[in-house]
């Protein structure tokens, strides 16, 4: 197992936040962070502090993707016309990853990454093994169709924790979804309160 699935367990804890909305998030029950002293390690946090947590969360979300390729994201955004806000959630949003996640063919965003990594996962009818392969309007990802009667994805689909979104449209009978357009902000569904534009602040200091 790799440290970014193993620090999984702890992201929410040290977040303080149910990051995805699961039942089972050990959050629910121990609403601090881990560590022996941690309850009485509370302080007011500085407004970099609010930033960086800001940050945090939403790479964590992402399935703990690693800073130097969240950082390379943001400054594509950066260079986007229009918002910057808009143009980062944007960009995460077309990760291939993420783009399975909100399919419903894999229960979180980490089983994502390795459901793509061993080559489960087809964009446009060819193999895709790379997990930050960023989709286009209009590409069509399906689930090979070797792998469509896994566990994992019949569990999945059937999961009633949270529902596809309207900016992509899925057909679970053939496995196979289309992304039919980069969602704004405010549609994507995170189950907590994200604040990008404190992760803009916290980049352009």
């Amino acid at each position: 197992m790799t440290k970014r699935l193993r620090s999984k367990y702890k992201l929410n804890r040290r977040l303080g936040e149910n990051l995805w909305g699961r039942p089972k998030s050990p959050v629910n029950k121990r609403d601090y962070p881990p560590g022996q002293h941690a309850q009485m390690r509370r302080r007011k946090p500085s407004d970099y502090g609010i930033q960086l947590a800001a940050k945090q969360k939403l790479r964590g979300y992402y399935g703990n993707i690693s800073e130097k390729q969240f950082r390379r994201t943001y400054d594509e955004a950066v260079k986007v016309r229009g918002d910057t806000t808009e143009g980062l959630i944007g960009l995460l949003e077309r990760r291939l990853d993420a783009v399975v996640y909100r399919m419903k063919f894999v229960p979180t965003v980490f089983s994502s990454r390795q459901f793509i990594n061993h080559g489960h996962v087809l964009v446009n009818g060819q193999r895709v093994n790379i997990a930050s392969y960023r989709v286009s309007e209009g590409d069509v990802i399906e689930v090979k169709e070797k792998s469509r009667e896994m566990i994992l994805v019949l569990e999945a689909m059937d999961s009633p924790e949270r529902d596809v979104p309207e900016y992509i449209d899925v057909d679970f009978g053939k496995r196979r979804g289309t992304f039919v357009r980069t969602p704004k902000f405010a549609e994507v569904p995170y189950p907590v309160p994200m604040e990008p534009n404190l992760v803009i602040e916290y980049y352009s200091r």
